[in-house]
């Protein structure tokens, strides 16, 4: 019996899916079909896929042509699936030729041409369409929504507005960005979603004004340091049927959903102690301090929760500028400690301490691919890891198509009430400042 082995995404399944199976049962007896897993597909950076695994599987099941399915989880998953199925012949499209040479010392290797004409991109472009995208921003530094827009389908950053003429020009010449605008309104109209860089005492009025004029928002966090006014802004987002989003792309990275999931799901135990420290120095923006307390004050919600009994804040300030701040949540259980420093280095770290267990990333933990576990009465130290490349701005995009795909204007990843938290607490940072 020729055992045959072939793999794909199957993703929005379409006649060259169906062609390929086809063809590559008629090269044996028995074929085995590998579907990606979901996590493989994010952590090697295929965004967009719109299908579940459920979904292609079955579809793969309904042609009739595969004898076996198994998911791929991993890279180098292929060559151990060679030997343990027994495999004659590895089938897959000619696109892919050369690629996969070196499996041929395990079994022989079989190009098809593919079906002319279709692909599951040019299905999701004509089907879930295209959105410009226009940036308002006020330093030389695009954080990377340029390069990694490109990398989910159907979203570009074609138009710049900024009010200095010189950051204007500077930025279309740095990123090659097709449209630049000196009037604000002028890009809004022009684009399909905005994103809001720049300080943090204009991010209010652009993001309102963007919303007025019913355009998607994506932001740099704290919208503001008002209360009612961030309640404002969500408010209006709702009443206009628009996405309202913050730039916190760590929340949508896989190994920090791995992290959730053992903490919230009480993996670790009781969760005793949270500590986070973080830390840059940029002088191109002003007070960085409050974009970095995001950072710090987003896990520690979604981990303590929202329900502190107390807080205190230790600020030193060097003129209008945080230097240095400690801030201290006492919740019923346990102890939240967040460390930020501005021109004041500390160590970039994130702890958890439960009760079975502790859980550490060192390092830009905001942007990690991994965090250790650390046992009681055990020397092992296990790794949770996965893959991605860039500063995860890609991830929050396939999370914003999504969205737009399935008409869903709230997160899964960031909650209401989080971010109404979050500019509660800068606000008694702000007033703890004076």
């Amino acid at each position: 019996m020729k055992k045959i082995i072939t793999y794909g995404t199957f993703d929005l399944f379409h006649i060259g899916h169906y062609n390929i199976l086809k063809r590559a049962k008629e090269h044996g007896d028995y074929l085995i079909v590998g579907v990606t897993g979901e996590n493989y597909d994010i952590g090697r950076g295929k965004l967009n896929v719109h299908d579940s695994l459920a979904t292609r599987i079955e579809n793969v099941l309904k042609t009739g042509f595969a004898d076996e399915i198994i998911v791929e989880e991993y890279l180098g998953q292929k060559i151990g699936d060679i030997i343990k199925y027994n495999i004659d012949a590895f089938v897959i499209g000619d696109d892919w030729r050369g690629k996969f040479d070196h499996l041929s010392r395990y079994c022989e290797m079989i190009y098809l041409e593919r079906t002319k004409g279709i692909s599951s991109t040019q299905i999701r472009e004509e089907t879930f369409g295209h959105y410009d995208i226009g940036m308002i921003c006020d330093i030389v530094d695009d954080n990377q929504i340029v390069k990694e827009a490109k990398l989910v389908n159907g979203f570009e950053v074609k138009n710049v507005c900024s009010d200095d003429d010189n950051v204007l020009e500077s930025l279309q010449e740095k990123y090659a960005i097709e449209n630049s605008f000196d009037s604000y309104m002028d890009m809004v109209e022009e684009s399909d979603i905005i994103y809001v860089r720049c300080s943090t005492s204009k991010r209010y009025d652009y993001i309102r004004q963007a919303l007025e004029s019913g355009k998607h928002v994506l932001y740099d966090p704290p919208a503001t340091f008002k209360s009612d006014e961030i309640k404002e802004l969500i408010s209006l987002a709702k009443e206009k049927n628009l996405i309202l989003m913050e730039n916190i792309k760590m929340v949508h990275i896989y190994v920090f959903n791995q992290l959730l999931w053992m903490t919230q799901g009480g993996l670790i135990g009781d969760i005793l102690s949270f500590n986070c420290s973080i830390s840059k120095n940029d002088e191109s923006r002003s007070n960085l301090f409050y974009d970095l307390s995001v950072y710090t004050l987003l896990p520690m919600l979604k981990i303590m929760g929202l329900d502190y009994e107390k807080a205190d804040f230790n600020v030193s300030k060097d003129g209008d500028n945080i230097e240095f701040a400690s801030m201290n949540f006492v919740y019923p259980n346990g102890r939240a400690v967040i460390n930020v420093g501005n021109t004041i280095r500390v160590d970039n770290q994130l702890e958890i301490i439960g009760t079975k267990g502790t859980i550490r990333m060192k390092g830009d933990w905001w942007r990690s691919k991994s965090f250790e576990l650390h046992t009681p009465g055990s020397s092992d130290v296990q790794l949770y890891t996965t893959n991605f490349e860039g500063n995860g701005f890609k991830y929050l995009i396939r999370e914003l198509s999504s969205m737009l795909s399935n008409n869903r204007i709230n997160s899964k990843s960031i909650f209401e009430d989080e971010s109404i938290k979050i500019v509660e607490i800068l606000e008694d940072v702000k007033k703890a400042e004076k």
